[in-house]
């Protein structure tokens, strides 16, 4: 079965109340219907610093979060998923203050994981960025996953 890194915004896409915005609750809602229909379709991972994340804010929302999660495997921080964190804040477009991105690529990529899903497309379902890292990462012959949303991993209907 395909590997799944599953990033912060998925679980909180899930337990969020529906958004005013309708982008945002577009995507709420295929993040729903990605989880109902597809995630028995991969191998689920975390990392510790998605459950860190996902433990941060509302005490309720917290906790509907980390029940998502909390059967999945989780993704050891070691010191190769340290270095390649530090590489990618270094030579990708990530800015300081999003340091955590660097250190979400750097698990779906230094433990082989086939796709990291996530909604982050400032800083990691972007063009920009997955570009970047498929030229970085082909130059230093290393794995690279695939960096999607729910919406690109849905699956294919008979319409």
């Amino acid at each position: 079965m395909p590997t799944l890194y599953l990033e912060t915004t998925i679980p909180s896409y899930l337990v969020a109340r529906p958004s005013r915005d309708v982008i945002v609750l577009g995507h709420q809602e295929v993040t729903r219907d990605w989880w109902a229909t597809a995630r028995s379709e991969y191998d689920l991972y975390v990392s510790q610093l998605v459950l860190d994340e996902i433990s941060a804010g509302d005490p309720g929302m917290a906790a509907a979060r980390q029940s998502l999660v909390q059967n999945l495997p989780l993704l050891n921080l070691t010191d190769a998923v340290e270095a390649l964190a530090l590489e990618y804040a270094q030579e990708l477009p990530i800015p300081q203050k999003a340091l955590t991105d660097a250190y979400h690529l750097a698990f779906a990529v230094a433990y082989e994981i086939d796709y990291l899903l996530t909604w982050n497309c400032a800083h990691l379902a972007n063009g920009t960025i997955r570009l970047k890292l498929q030229r970085l990462n082909t130059l230093r012959g290393r794995h690279l996953p695939v960096i999607v949303t729910p919406e690109e991993l849905m699956p294919e209907s008979d319409t």
